[in-house]
């Protein structure tokens, strides 16, 4: 990739939009693309923090693991999103790990030398706290789901953030999320069981809360969702 295909990729990230050609060209002089295979991992949890990621293509898993090798989906990741937010302003290891789902293509920024660049514009370091703050709020709205909420209220509401994130609006309103995730990779993003998920999904099946496709697609009234909780 060439070194203004790398400035036209990073602009389009809001944490860049709002830079000019010169700040731009100072991020694309120390970023590093590399290609990345399926099942592969860009870092493992606990692995000492050196750089941030911008997808450019692909799909990255971001996880925790236990002693017990118990896992905890943190996010999937797709284009035009960082990670890992925690990589500014903090020193030490990755608190994750970030496995590739599918084939990928990532911009590395290497933290030390970012850092640098910050202190030269403070424009851009005002942006990245706005990322981190977007960040924060979602990380504390899921954490008071896991505490306040019952299991089938945080499938529902994992369902509707998943659909509201990752979904695609159909003509009717309704909107369609595609089957990437399995119900093992469900239960993991909220610390339940596979077999809880899949009671409950069948449940919301026959009471006709959500769709499936035939391709096993699940088609979602957010709005039904969420009078199904009381959040409207």
């Amino acid at each position: 990739m060439k070194i203004e295909e790398i400035k036209k990729v990073l602009s389009e990230f809001t944490l860049f939009r709002s830079l000019n050609d010169t700040e731009l060209s100072k991020i694309t002089d120390i970023a590093i693309v590399r290609e990345w295979k399926k099942h592969s991992h860009v870092f493992h949890q606990g692995d000492p923090l050196e750089n941030v990621y911008f997808i450019y293509s692909g799909k990255i898993k971001i996880y925790k693991s236990d002693i017990s090798g118990k896992e905890q989906i943190v996010a999937i990741m797709k284009k035009g999103e960082m990670f890992p937010h925690v990589g500014f302003f903090r020193k030490g290891n990755y608190p994750a790990f970030a496995e590739v789902l599918e084939p990928s293509i990532l911009i590395a920024v290497p933290i030390t030398r970012f850092e640098h660049v910050l202190i030269e514009n403070p424009e851009l370091c005002i942006k990245v706290f706005k990322v981190l703050g977007e960040k924060i709020v979602d990380l504390q709205n899921r954490l008071e789901e896991q505490i306040l909420n019952n299991t089938y209220e945080q499938i529902v509401k994992l369902i509707i953030r998943l659909a509201q994130k990752d979904g695609k609006e159909q003509e009717d309103g309704t909107i369609l999320l595609k089957s990437e995730f399995t119900n093992k990779d469900l239960a993991n993003m909220i610390g339940t069981t596979r077999e809880t998920i899949s009671r409950t999904l069948t449940k919301m099946k026959k009471d006709e809360l959500i769709e499936v496709d035939h391709d096993g697609n699940m088609i979602v009234d957010v709005k039904l969702l969420m009078e199904e909780i009381n959040l409207i």
